[in-house]
């Protein structure tokens, strides 16, 4: 039988209190009246606001030297700008699936989820490329550190939307 030694987490209290703020804004955001001008405008704010968030966190959880966050910045606007139109994608297939969710055919589900794992493997890609390029202007394990950032903001959202999103109705056949 195996010791083994269990060492306690060094939990940063900071950090704790913006991964709650993430995901406070997160529900808060989900919840707002519907008072924006169309659907578009509403989800439009709710990324801008979530996009804000992201930033917060990444800084906090990062700890760049100065000199880091000279080079860092740019690469992760010019990343989200790419990974922006991939995730409006993977927002159209929700709209596309919200609006046909009562008479849902098995083509209709089928395209669906083809489109989903289209965006899946878009934003795989995008992830490889730009971890090279991170690597390029911070040590691995700070890129590492970047990728398992974006991570867990990306597993709150998938969660609030798995939350939020009924499962396909089927009919026994």
């Amino acid at each position: 039988m195996h010791n083994y030694v269990y060492l306690p987490l060094k939990i940063n209290l900071k950090k704790r209190k913006m991964k709650k703020l993430l995901f406070i804004a997160m529900i808060a955001i989900m919840s707002l009246p519907s008072w924006a001008q169309s659907e578009n405008d509403y989800i439009e704010m709710e990324r801008t606001v979530l996009q804000t968030e992201r930033k917060a966190v990444v800084a906090d959880a990062m700890m760049f030297t100065d000199e880091e966050a000279k080079v860092f910045w740019p690469l992760y606007n010019e990343y989200h700008e790419k990974a922006y139109q991939i995730k409006t994608t993977s927002v159209e297939i929700i709209i596309d699936y919200a609006e046909n969710f009562e008479s849902l055919s098995d083509e209709k589900a089928d395209e669906l989820m083809t489109r989903s794992f289209k965006t899946k493997t878009d934003m795989l890609k995008l992830e490889k490329t730009y971890f090279k390029k991170f690597k390029k202007i911070l040590s691995p394990s700070k890129a590492v550190r970047y990728f398992q950032v974006e991570n867990k903001i990306e597993a709150m959202i998938a969660a609030q939307l798995a939350m939020e999103i009924p499962l396909v109705e089927t009919l026994n056949k």
